[in-house]
């Protein structure tokens, strides 16, 4: 996908070359951030905004709760087209192909640097979270931030209250699953024996990469803006019949969209959920349980060994708006390295539960031990790496994807209330959002 606009080419009022050098005692440069983090995870962000900002007199980054992933897109579309965007917007993975396509709105990480003088060295990302926020030519577009893969999480005392061992209990597969389900059910440990967060990302987008699935035509949208979608196959077909199935005998149930259904699960309501790794962090400051996390299962029938998920969570694109200056863009990329030292990164990552996104600050988190004496903790980064990625594992990049995981959800939660087979429901589902695809094709290329 070509930019159309880069940097060095926006209008001059946006850049400027008018910006002073901070001088003792001198305002500090503000840098409005607009973040998607609440909870226990906003705190942690606060926490990393404030060091930045007491580790230096030039700049203080202001970070903004502005909702949930969906409404930060698209709260900072609307403040760029009235010319008050947000210098820094944190955009959710599935907003990649809109951001990289929106031209003069937003400055790409390589040329951020090249502009400011401010090192941002891509080498210094882990492949798979580098490659995901990288233009097709491999320059970096935005700055990542909170990686992240879903994983299953258990809690314990429901299992021993179902006379299972949550050490020993295997959950590889979903004949696994639904089997500890039963064992739930019938003992009444819980009064929701699975449950998920995130329902497409979790359920076809790390399903289809784990069973090395084609999600889309064109490497998964990653070769060009006009791939076709694969929804309506025997794959997903099984995957979404086996969840359906499992609502109908009261082993599972679907408890909404999002993040939004994760807090059944802090408060003890279910055996088991599907969420992302970076609710560790929640779960370690207010649960009242004990948890654990394991890989997401698979369908033998599908694959004989599962291989690597794919990175969610958000990353960090700088924004232009009229009036924006160098120092401004200086202040951006300074918070950019600041966020990517392998001290900060490898905080963060404890922290949360989210990946460290630097090679280094992986590194960091190993030597200090902690994965040893938090186990459970490197699930995420295993899952990730357990492969190399193939072209179907290497993450989805979809022109609308926020549109379409509202679409698959919908037709999802139709099928529930009309006891609609799966292959109906993706018929659907294919069809609305290929529409989707299409629609935003003809937007780049007119």
């Amino acid at each position: 996908m070509k930019r159309r606009v880069l940097l060095a080419a926006a209008p001059a009022t946006m850049l400027a070359a008018r910006a002073t050098t901070a001088s003792a005692g001198a305002p500090q440069t503000p840098i409005p951030l607009w973040h998607a983090m609440a909870g226990a995870l906003g705190d942690d962000l606060q926490a990393l905004v404030e060091s930045f900002n007491i580790s230096q007199a030039k700049y203080l980054v202001q970070p903004v709760y502005k909702g949930t992933y969906p409404q930060v897109l698209t709260a900072t579309i609307a403040a760029w087209r009235a010319g008050k965007a947000p210098a820094i917007a944190q955009v959710f993975d599935v907003g990649t192909a809109d951001m990289l396509a929106a031209g003069r709105a937003v400055v790409d990480v390589y040329e951020l640097a090249k502009t400011t003088g401010v090192d941002i060295n891509p080498a210094d990302y882990i492949p798979a979270v580098r490659g995901y926020y990288s233009l097709n030519d491999g320059k970096m577009g935005a700055a990542p931030f909170n990686s992240s893969t879903a994983t299953m999480w258990i809690n314990e005392d429901v299992f021993e209250k179902a006379g299972l061992d949550p050490k020993t209990t295997p959950l590889a597969t979903w004949d696994d699953v639904i089997k500890a389900a039963r064992a739930i059910k019938a003992k009444g440990a819980a009064p929701i024996p699975v449950m998920t967060s995130w329902p497409t990302w979790v359920h076809f987008e790390q399903f289809a990469a784990i069973h090395n699935v084609e999600y889309a035509t064109l490497n998964d949208g990653f070769g060009g803006p006009k791939p076709t979608l694969k929804l309506d196959t025997a794959p997903f077909e099984k995957n979404l019949g086996t969840l359906l199935a499992m609502q109908k005998e009261g082993l599972f149930k679907y408890e909404g969209r999002d993040g939004a259904p994760s807090p059944i699960f802090y408060s003890g309501k279910a055996g088991i959920t599907f969420d992302s790794s970076s609710i560790y962090g929640q779960l370690k400051k207010s649960a009242t349980f004990k948890f654990n996390d394991t890989y997401l299962p698979y369908h033998p029938s599908i694959i004989k060994s599962p291989i690597n998920s794919i990175i969610g969570g958000a990353a960090f694109w700088a924004m232009t708006a009229p009036g924006r200056t160098t120092s401004d863009y200086t202040g951006v990329a300074e918070f950019f390295r600041y966020i990517s030292r392998p001290r900060n990164d490898a905080g963060w990552a404890k922290a949360t539960g989210y990946v460290a996104v630097t090679t280094a600050g992986n590194e960091r988190i190993e030597k200090q031990g902690f994965y040893a004496a938090n186990p459970g903790t490197d699930i995420a980064v295993k899952q990730l790496t357990r492969t190399q990625p193939t072209k179907y594992s290497r993450g989805i990049r979809l022109g609308g994807m926020p549109e379409i995981r509202v679409i698959i959800e919908e037709e999802w939660e139709r099928a529930i209330a009309n006891n609609t087979p799966a292959k109906t429901a993706l018929a659907r589902a294919q069809h609305r959002s290929q529409a989707v695809i299409d629609r935003f094709a003809r937007s780049i290329h007119g």
